[in-house]
């Protein structure tokens, strides 16, 4: 399945880009994250919990920094699974950033998401639509985060 979308924050690129590559800041602003461990510079282990559909899932999974180029371009690789063993999940994320106006950071990101388990019966119209919902959340999160940074 893919999920992609993107929106727009007022940042510097530089501060926006530094800030993204740090798990232990960005994990904080995706909703239902409850904890989030380095593992080494480009690998990091978080739980998140997260209610899809009638099922609330507590997704454990391990990510991969695996490509950065700065300040406009991060690939991550991660996979892991409910705690529960309602499903397990493989992603490939991209995440370019292009800043628009000066301060203003357009942000356009394509995660290749594979499902199997419980949690894949619900689709990709279910899934697309929780996702939606999470990265509202996580926009309005992260501008927050930056208003500290900027």
């Amino acid at each position: 399945m893919i999920i992609e979308g993107g929106f727009t924050l007022k940042a510097p690129i530089d501060k926006l880009f530094d800030f993204m590559l740090k798990p232990e800041t960005i994990m904080t602003c995706l909703p239902g994250a409850e904890s989030v461990k380095l593992l080494d510079d480009i690998t990091y282990e978080c739980v998140v919990k997260q209610k899809v559909g009638p099922i609330s899932a507590k997704l454990k999974f391990v990510n991969r920094l695996t490509k950065i180029e700065r300040p406009t371009h991060i690939e991550i690789e991660g996979e892991g699974e409910d705690v529960t063993k309602l499903g397990h999940f493989k992603q490939k994320t991209s995440v370019d950033l292009k800043e628009v106006l000066p301060g203003e950071v357009q942000i356009t990101y394509k995660s290749d998401v594979s499902i199997v388990g419980k949690l894949a019966m619900f689709g990709d119209r279910i899934m697309r639509a929780k996702a939606k919902e999470t990265e509202k959340e996580f926009t309005k999160n992260l501008q927050e985060k930056l208003k500290s940074i900027v």
